[in-house]
């Protein structure tokens, strides 16, 4: 049965904990697919034959995708409704997963991972939109937002958990298999659960899309295949030239156009870019911390798979609790700057930990101080950096604000990653070419990989600092 917004604002909506309750597992499955991989890679690259950089791409065609679509995701929301594009999201993913499942070479897994983040791209958005419209007491967003929060995040961790169970007693081939059954049970209780909310006569603006999709797709190209081609060969320096013409030119076609995919006046929205930017580089430091720290686990300390996953279980458990029962409280009393601050400055300390992790190290010592460090780091900088990011946009544009931040974080993740992983291995390629061993050469790039990631946590801190503004009561 679907019940107008209007009616949902002046009454609260009576199965509104049950719908959050949806929307928190979808958020849980959208961004878990972007780290149940982790553990999975050395299982994948043994299978299908990918190189070691090459193992990227089965992370990066899933958020290129996802960030260079979720734009089109929010407007789409705003102008069809929220829940009929969370429901068409779900139908991509989950025809998209079968096919990563069934993935028989390199290339099929990667157009598989490609297609799931087209759908996630559909659902975050959407799935936020909804969250916002069902709670209208101030005290019960924020706790709403807590378990939203906790949800994205811990999906972040959770993967890593749940992709070593898998990978260890079953088979890579799951890791993706199982979001068929979850993506159908959504489904079918999207309808009952979920009201479709105001849509809004307009036009869908499909050449901004492609454009920022393109120019996206190949800046993070320019930057994975530099470490073969050389940052001042003509491939490199050609590809970022004409990735920064679409983006120019995708400036050009939202400020000319009646209708724009994002409208610039969004940007005067009091934090919004500044949150954005944080929100992003946030994105550029923990996805790379839980990708290097897999391989770190895997090929320098030689856990298995289901041992590395669990490894990082005590991390998701902090990031659960912390998420849910606390930083809505800490929030309310110290607003979200302070917060955005402290969480970035702790994820910094834990990743410059990281950094000097040796070949030799242990879990009690070297793994778990610095995971739980990252799990406070990461709860307290998330959801304030969330609210940030939307506390200002209008009604209207509560989808395209989503949009806006969802997309932040996942752009932040691939050029984020794309660039670390090759610092990473070229420190690791010198070191080879210079005689070390493979093993020392190896963590030492993690180790360079992890002190780069810290450094994105400070440039961070200081842009939160310096330009997001507390607003007035």
């Amino acid at each position: 049965m679907e019940t107008s917004t209007a009616t949902a604002q002046s009454t609260p909506y009576s199965k509104r904990w049950a719908a959050l309750f949806l929307l928190c597992t979808a958020e849980f499955l959208v961004i878990m697919d972007t780290s149940i991989i982790g553990v999975a890679l050395p299982a994948i690259k043994e299978d299908l034959g990918y190189s070691q950089t090459g193992l990227q791409w089965i992370f990066n065609a899933y958020v290129i995708l996802f960030g260079g679509f979720l734009l089109l995701g929010g407007r789409l929301s705003d102008l069809f409704g929220a829940r009929k594009i969370f429901m068409w999201g779900f139908v991509i993913l989950t025809a998209a997963s079968l096919l990563a499942g069934m993935a028989w070479s390199e290339s099929a897994l990667n157009t598989g991972r490609a297609l799931q983040g087209l759908g996630s791209a559909f659902i975050a958005p959407a799935a936020l939109t909804l969250v916002i419209s069902k709670f209208t007491d101030p005290k019960e967003l924020n706790k709403a937002l807590g378990f939203w929060g906790a949800s994205a995040a811990a999906g972040g961790s959770a993967g890593v958990f749940l992709g070593g169970a898998i990978t260890e007693w079953l088979s890579w081939h799951w890791i993706f298999l199982i979001n068929i059954p979850i993506g159908i049970i959504v489904l079918l209780r999207s309808r009952s659960l979920l009201f479709t909310g105001d849509t809004r006569k307009g036009k869908v603006d499909m050449a901004g899309a492609i454009l920022a999709t393109a120019a996206l797709i190949l800046m993070v190209y320019a930057i994975v295949a530099s470490e073969t081609a050389g940052w001042d060969s003509v491939q490199t320096i050609g590809l970022l030239i004409v990735s920064l013409a679409l983006l120019f030119a995708f400036y050009l076609t939202q400020k000319h156009k009646s209708e724009p995919l994002v409208s610039m006046s969004i940007f005067k929205v009091q934090n919004l870019s500044a949150g954005n930017i944080v929100m992003g580089l946030l994105a550029a430091a923990w996805i790379p911390l839980w990708f290097f720290l897999n391989l770190y686990l895997q090929q320098t300390l030689h856990y298995s798979a289901f041992n590395s996953g669990l490894a990082l279980l005590p991390m998701t458990l902090a990031i659960m609790f912390l998420m849910v029962g606390v930083t809505g409280k800490l929030v309310a009393k110290f607003g979200f700057k302070s917060n955005m601050i402290v969480g970035l400055l702790v994820l910094a300390a834990s990743l410059f930990l990281f950094s000097i992790a040796p070949t030799n190290g242990n879990f009690v010592t070297h793994v778990l101080p610095a995971s739980l460090l990252g799990a406070i780091g990461m709860s307290l900088t998330y959801i304030p950096g969330t609210i940030a990011s939307m506390s200002g946009a209008k009604p209207e544009e509560t989808g395209l604000a989503s949009g806006l931040v969802n997309t932040s974080y996942q752009v932040g993740s691939a050029l984020g990653l794309a660039i670390i992983v090759t610092i990473s291995a070229a420190k690791t390629n010198a070191l080879k070419m210079a005689g070390e061993i493979e093993i020392t050469a190896l963590n030492s790039g993690f180790q360079t990989a992890f002190f780069s990631a810290g450094v994105v946590c400070i440039v961070a801190t200081l842009i939160a600092m310096a330009y997001i503004r507390t607003p007035k009561q």
